[in-house]
């Protein structure tokens, strides 16, 4: 069977607001259900390892989708869920692709994780895809090629929008906006419209810009892994 490792953030705190974050609901169940329903194994992984922190956010009626509900009530996959791989000990060879869901907890810990940047570097030399969303492509922040620039050089990325970050209100919260660090490491940046669906594909990475994107992402990872 096909497998894909799914990396979540560990990180709970939403700088020094006093509130909690994590990572987001729908940028999780999607996906998960995309390739569960194609047939495909997934394991979920996180630095810590066990139950990964909900961004409580996330979970609001506002933002939830038959999917969220659909995880939410999977006895099996809220199983899977609290019981995350310490990322330390996940080894690329045996997976065939790799997912990130965002959420703003990747910006303080997943951006700065040696095992994390390690991983992807991995999966690329391997020659296997790689798909990051919304605020996940800023975990590419430290990722380089084989000849030490910054992987996302000249390469056709997205991710969560600045005016995206304004909307929420974490402009002066977040440790660095998405689309700047893209820029600033030589991405060639585009986007759609704020919250609306838009991915990007360039070789064997693909990035989305915000939870809407989630789905198409995944497909277009089944679509290039299998």
């Amino acid at each position: 069977m096909k497998k894909v490792l799914m990396v979540l953030t560990s990180h709970d705190k939403l700088g020094n607001t006093g509130r909690k974050t994590g990572f987001w609901l729908e940028e999780l169940a999607a996906p998960y259900y995309t390739f569960k329903d194609a047939g495909v194994e997934v394991v979920l992984a996180s630095p810590l390892g066990g139950q990964p922190p909900l961004d409580p956010k996330s979970n609001e009626p506002s933002f939830q989708t038959d999917l969220t509900r659909r995880f939410e009530n999977d006895a099996a996959a809220t199983a899977q869920l609290a019981t995350t791989v310490r990322l330390d000990a996940i080894n690329q060879a045996d997976f065939d692709t790799v997912f990130y869901p965002g959420g703003h907890g990747p910006l303080w810990d997943l951006a700065e994780d040696k095992n994390s940047i390690t991983l992807i570097e991995s999966f690329l030399a391997a020659n296997k895809p790689v798909a990051l969303v919304c605020h996940a492509p800023g975990v590419l922040r430290h990722v380089k090629t084989p000849a030490g620039r910054p992987l996302v050089e000249g390469k056709q990325v997205t991710g969560f929008t600045n005016t995206e970050e304004e909307a929420v209100g974490l402009t002066n919260v977040v440790p660095f906006l998405v689309e700047d660090v893209l820029k600033a490491n030589g991405g060639v940046y585009s986007q759609g419209a704020d919250w609306a669906s838009y991915v990007v594909s360039d070789g064997l990475l693909i990035t989305g810009q915000n939870p809407a994107s989630s789905s198409a992402a995944a497909a277009l990872l089944l679509k290039y892994s299998f």
